[in-house]
């Protein structure tokens, strides 16, 4: 897999991604804010990279994203993978080819994912990748609606 900056372009098909059922709730249309980050290279920053295939730069595995936190040493990660992709086993690869980027180039001490609390698909791979779940809380959308996350964590010390 190979890793570089978001572009436009890809930032575009991201924006348009549709996820089944009950994964919906990924969708970047489904929330104004991320709708509007995605789409705009300056909101995006040098924060977001996407994934491709080693043989074809044109295939978009995912993408993923860094945040600061508080404390300078951990980063919190969000990230995504073409809907046709997930379910079928690819996402321990995409997450280890992720981690060990940002391993690499930021020297974290601690990564954090925020998981919605019903994607167990996703848990599961992210406990493959070494991380655990360190914390639970509720998050409101921009609807109002409330949602049970959790966050799981990977110390690197």
């Amino acid at each position: 897999m190979r890793i570089i900056s978001l572009s436009q372009a890809n930032a575009e098909k991201i924006a348009t991604w549709h996820y089944p059922s009950q994964y919906a709730f990924y969708n970047t249309d489904a929330d104004a804010e991320d709708y509007a980050e995605i789409l705009s290279s300056k909101q995006r920053g040098n924060r977001f990279y996407q994934v491709t295939d080693d043989h074809d730069s044109n295939l978009l595995i995912g993408y993923f994203a860094i945040e600061a936190t508080a404390d300078a040493d951990v980063l919190e990660v969000g990230l995504g993978m073409t809907p046709v992709l997930t379910g079928h086993g690819y996402g321990l690869s995409f997450v280890q080819t992720l981690v060990a980027f940002i391993v690499s180039h930021y020297q974290p001490r601690e990564l954090q994912l925020h998981v919605a609390e019903f994607s167990q698909r996703a848990q599961i791979t992210y406990q493959r990748a070494d991380f655990e779940i360190s914390k639970c809380y509720s998050q409101t959308d921009t609807d109002g609606k409330v949602y049970p996350f959790i966050i799981m964590s990977r110390n690197f010390t």
